[in-house]
């Protein structure tokens, strides 16, 4: 990765040191962006700017939703690298599984502030800092989960939700200089959705009209399209990427 010429582009991507963030971070970095990531362990952070190339990457630890933590990175960024083009809001959480009429409402309130409210946060400083007067792109990673109900992580998916409605916000309010859009990914193989098909992969991939389940590197395609000049007619959009999954809606 280090060989590619540099862009003169530079991103920031949050939950970036592992699964759907790092498979994005390393998409960035592999056509020559410059890239800052962040993440809640300091060691698996580091551990993701080592493989991806201290010499293009920043780790920044912290939780996503902390404000203090939001504005370190985007500090962080702007002194390390001059300025910051793309954000990729990654980050998230799914800390429950059941039904949504029993779902502890301090619950509730975390995943809506680590999964929307700290992707209003970051928009708003890297609006700040630096695209409302340079433009750029936002990219927010939402979810299947947001497009249908979503038995059994309905807080989760109510969020993602909500995050659809956020990216067509931010595209309303920060055309012309930055485009937002959201990606929508059905079942990918990180630790976070292992427990969607953690033994019983084949049986889960079957139902798939592409014959497996997702890879981050999928998303990370999808990502950089979204953050280059291909995609410049494109805001306010979701981009499902889910292998055909939602073809199967309506199938008896």
């Amino acid at each position: 990765m280090t060989s590619v010429e540099l862009s003169g582009k530079v991103a920031l991507v949050t939950g970036a040191s592992r699964g759907i963030g790092y498979g994005v971070a390393e998409a960035l970095v592999a056509r020559g962006d410059r890239v800052c990531i962040t993440g809640r362990n300091e060691d698996a952070l580091k551990e993701a700017v080592d493989r991806l190339g201290a010499d293009r990457v920043i780790g920044i630890a912290g939780k996503a939703h902390d404000e203090t933590h939001q504005a370190e990175a985007v500090e962080r960024v702007m002194a390390a690298f001059g300025r910051v083009d793309y954000l990729v809001n990654n980050a998230g959480t799914n800390p429950v599984f059941g039904p949504i009429a029993d779902l502890d409402l301090n619950v509730a309130r975390k995943v809506f502030d680590t999964n929307v409210l700290s992707a209003l946060g970051f928009a708003q400083r890297t609006w700040h800092a630096w695209q409302k007067e340079n433009g750029g792109a936002i990219v927010n990673i939402a979810s299947v989960a947001g497009l249908a109900p979503s038995p059994f992580i309905g807080a989760y998916g109510v969020s993602k939700a909500a995050m659809i409605n956020l990216t067509q916000q931010l595209a309303h309010e920060f055309a012309p200089r930055v485009r937002v859009n959201a990606i929508a990914p059905a079942v990918v193989k990180t630790k976070f959705a292992q427990a969607l098909y953690e033994g019983r992969e084949a049986e889960a991939a079957a139902s798939y009209p592409l014959g497996r389940l997702g890879v981050p590197s999928d998303i990370g395609g999808a990502a950089a399209f979204l953050t280059s000049e291909q995609s410049d007619w494109v805001t306010g959009q979701t981009l499902v990427v889910d292998g055909g999954i939602f073809l199967n809606a309506g199938v008896g």
